[in-house]
């Protein structure tokens, strides 16, 4: 893959849009080309940004009043067309664009911390994906070796298959701009992704559901890591006891 053709990839990626093939290999091209990558971190400053800094404007009280009134006087023609809860929805929501920065605070306010979003989009696109690791083995003398190649600081690895969490195996992904390591479980029909955070990127995320599936802030041999996956609450509980006790 050349320069030209990641660039046009890596907005796709960034937003977790690729099947599992293509970005495998960007991401080959990605550890080989330092402007690309950089390309790549300026999008995830872009978004920081927008999260953390963008301005936010209240509505004046008086633009308040007057679209309250408005959606009043339309209530009393159309009473019945128009349900009073989605007419405080359109309320709120209109006094929110008409604002002159509500869609901003609005998408803030549904996204997800910018971590935790690529640890969700990395768990998807593994499911989508033909296989979901790029070292297949239940062997942890396999695995760890295999990570060891790649990144500064290999993690802890081992298989909780006695107590019904396999190991299936491991893959390389990023967090951020960060690469990481994941090692990968499956618990019945549950695919588990166990992300094994460097130090770069800090501590792990707070506890947050989307879409069905749950992240879960836990450790691993005494370093922070992130588990998800779409298991119950007892179940994950469970697991991330025993990832705690790992040594």
């Amino acid at each position: 893959m050349d320069c030209k053709a990641a660039r046009e990839l890596v907005p796709l990626y960034f937003d977790g849009e690729l099947d599992r093939a293509t970005a495998r290999e960007l991401e080959a091209h990605l550890d080989d080309c330092a402007e690309c990558r950089d390309a790549l971190v300026a999008l995830d400053a872009l978004r920081r940004a927008l999260r953390e800094d963008a301005p936010r404007h209240a509505a004046p009280r008086e633009l308040r009043a007057q679209v309250e009134a408005e959606l009043g006087q339309h209530r009393r023609r159309t009473p019945r067309r128009v349900p009073r809860p989605w007419l405080a929805l359109a309320a709120s929501t209109a006094l929110a664009f008409l604002a002159g920065g509500g869609a901003v605070l609005l998408w803030q306010q549904q996204a997800a911390p910018p971590i935790a979003h690529d640890l969700f989009e990395s768990h998807w696109r593994a499911l989508a994906a033909a296989s979901p690791v790029d070292v297949v083995s239940t062997d942890r003398h396999t695995v760890k070796p295999w990570f060891a190649g790649k990144l500064a600081d290999a993690p802890l690895v081992q298989d909780f298959a006695e107590q019904g969490f396999a190991l299936v195996g491991g893959r390389l992904d990023y967090a951020g701009s960060e690469r990481v390591a994941v090692l990968v479980y499956r618990h019945g029909q549950h695919l588990i992704d166990v992300f094994v955070l460097p130090a770069s990127v800090g501590a792990a995320p707070s506890a947050s559901l989307r879409d069905g599936y749950a992240l879960d802030p836990v450790s691993l041999g005494g370093r922070p890591a992130a588990m998800v996956s779409d298991m119950d609450a007892t179940e994950r509980a469970r697991f991330g006891a025993l990832l705690a006790a790992a040594r």
